[in-house]
């Protein structure tokens, strides 16, 4: 892997995941998967950031108050929470989003780290040119996201085994892939990037 990458861990939260309140089908299935892209940017010596829903309890954002969701990921809620199985390194960087009660903010590229610092300040800083993103939801925030990332210049590819969507109509996912491959986001997986390793060894 390049010296100029980072890996994007979004939203894998409690309430995104199989009890909670937005739960993803499958959404903690993508957790192990994660785990493993988590040991090979660690042992790369890459960053690590992890991007969370953290919504004020009355927000836009939820049904009740105009918006599409119900309401989930309540800062300092036990749904908030990253899943307990998510191996996050203590280095790494959490952004936080959906603060503002006026805005959506699916994208992480709409978050800030806890000093305040946006997200596309926090990458440019440390020279990341390529973000390598996988988590929940993929025909949301993930889509979002690395929308967002591909318009700021980055090179962002998608970790297609470590995402999983909502599909509220059936074929969103797989829509919101074909949009991302469309404006020249990379897709790949776990046994993809372990042969551009063997390649390079």
């Amino acid at each position: 892997m390049e010296k100029s990458a980072a890996l994007l861990i979004v939203d894998v939260q409690n309430d995104f995941c199989p009890g909670g309140s937005l739960a993803v089908p499958g959404g903690d299935a993508v957790v192990p998967v994660l785990n493993r892209y988590i040991s090979l940017f660690r042992a790369a010596g890459l960053p690590i950031f992890a991007s969370r829903d953290w919504h004020p309890r009355t927000t836009s954002h939820f049904k009740e108050h105009g918006g599409l969701w119900p309401v989930h990921c309540v800062q300092g809620s036990h749904g908030a929470q990253f899943h307990p199985d998510l191996d996050l390194p203590g280095d790494a960087i959490v952004i936080s989003k959906g603060m503002d009660p006026e805005r959506d903010d699916y994208s992480a590229f709409q978050g800030t780290a806890a000093d305040g610092t946006p997200l596309p300040a926090l990458l440019a800083g440390r020279g990341i040119r390529h973000l390598y993103l996988g988590g929940l939801a993929t025909d949301y925030c993930v889509k979002e996201s690395a929308l967002e990332g591909v318009r700021h210049g980055l090179i962002v590819t998608v970790l297609a085994d470590a995402s999983r969507g909502v599909d509220l109509a059936p074929g969103d996912s797989g829509r919101a892939v074909q949009d991302m491959m469309r404006a020249g986001v990379r897709v790949t997986s776990l046994e993809d990037i372990g042969q551009e390793q063997r390649l390079r060894e």
